[in-house]
């Protein structure tokens, strides 16, 4: 063992005679160092003979602590990452289906569309078990910035989210997909190549012109995901909404178009469009929404399984989620959360001014107050909390 030197003047911190490491002034330090060695050096001999004598004969290989292995496997960056380090990610958990998947497994999917922007909201939808939640930056007051807190409510929950564009634009697509949603509805898709270049705002050149940063969103979980552009394709839904009576003329060419996965029918716009603005339900709308509905499940009858867009659309006073789905619907939406808080409001309130119109019924003086017997309480003694 090799004790270097050092000058008076410049004496390290090993050396210096305030330090517990100084060797200077002393030999016992020393003489405990060699002590400590020679200490550790017999229990290994020890420990190698207390093998050799339970063991069959086997060279003797130097002691060594045992240091325990750790399960844990953090996701590698792919930009990072070599091929060999890409499988130390941990896939052992299944992804979660997406609504793709369940679409092609028979699955009718039920949903509701988020007009409030609200992410607890959004987080209670996803727990009360919807399929899907829509997030509507067409009729709803947000944008983009107004988005990201809803989607994150519904990750949470572990609900697939669906972004509807204020207007079918490869800006408005860009930074929606950017998002990570599973789905992306655009709003008056009028025929076959409005369809086409709806499709390719979702992809990446050369197959579309979808701006890349793919390195950095959120939909590629920031570049953590190593398979994001190999899957993206196969994982977002894109939809289509045929909203006019024109529009709907040209239904099964919009349906037929490649990378179209499912049709929104619009009830109300169509209504408008027909003259109908007030009365969605007229025979006349109901005719025509029934001819398209029959274009695009006829299509996906007489081409190849697979091809083809689903059918998706609103439940209506007149039109009930059940009878779409016995039309054959695949997807269904069937409350917007203002229009479901606005009927449970006014339930509310009507329910309150019955009871006060009942309450006046037992009016015993005329003036609010109840008969009550001598010991100050009322005669039929019924509180809220029973």
């Amino acid at each position: 063992m090799a004790i270097s030197s050092c000058t008076k003047s410049t004496l390290c911190a090993l050396h210096r005679p305030s330090s517990p490491l100084s060797l200077h002034h002393s030999k016992t330090l020393i003489k405990l160092f060699s002590s400590r060695i020679r200490s550790f050096y017999s229990a290994a001999r020890t420990h190698a003979n207390l093998q050799l004598s339970h063991s069959s004969p086997s060279p003797v290989t130097p002691f060594q602590p045992k240091i325990p292995k750790s399960n844990l496997r953090l996701p590698v960056p792919r930009t990072l990452a070599t091929s060999s380090d890409l499988s130390f990610t941990d896939n052992s958990s299944p992804a979660p289906k997406t609504l793709k998947s369940r679409l092609a497994a028979g699955d009718t999917l039920y949903g509701m569309f988020l007009l409030s922007f609200s992410p607890t909201i959004a987080e209670i939808a996803g727990l009360a078990g919807y399929d899907f939640v829509v997030v509507d930056m067409e009729h709803g007051h947000g944008g983009i910035s107004d988005a990201l807190p809803c989607l994150h409510a519904l990750a949470a929950a572990g609900t697939p989210a669906i972004l509807r564009l204020p207007e079918s634009s490869a800006t408005w697509a860009k930074k929606a997909l950017d998002l990570g949603p599973q789905g992306i509805m655009f709003p008056m898709i009028d025929g076959a190549e409005s369809a086409k270049k709806a499709v390719s705002y979702c992809r990446f050149p050369p197959a579309g012109v979808r701006g890349s940063a793919h390195t950095v969103v959120r939909a590629s979980r920031y570049g953590i995901d190593p398979g994001y552009l190999s899957n993206y394709e196969e994982d977002v839904l894109i939809m289509c909404q045929v909203e006019s009576e024109k529009d709907v003329q040209k239904i099964e060419e919009i349906a037929a178009v490649d990378g179209v996965d499912c049709i929104q029918m619009g009830p109300l716009d169509l209504s408008a469009s027909m003259g109908y603005l007030w009365d969605p339900g007229n025979r006349k709308v109901r005719e025509v929404m029934r001819a398209a509905e029959k274009a695009v499940l006829g299509l996906r009858t007489k081409k190849a399984e697979g091809a083809g867009g689903y059918l998706a659309g609103f439940a209506m006073p007149h039109d009930s989620p059940d009878d779409m789905r016995a039309r054959g619907y695949h997807m269904i939406s069937g409350v917007v959360d203002i229009g479901l808080f606005r009927s449970a409001a006014v339930e509310d309130v009507r329910r309150f001014r019955l009871g006060l119109m009942d309450y006046s019924d037992d009016d015993n003086f005329g003036d609010g107050r109840r008969k009550q017997d001598g010991r100050g309480k009322d005669d039929d003694e019924k509180y809220w909390s029973e």
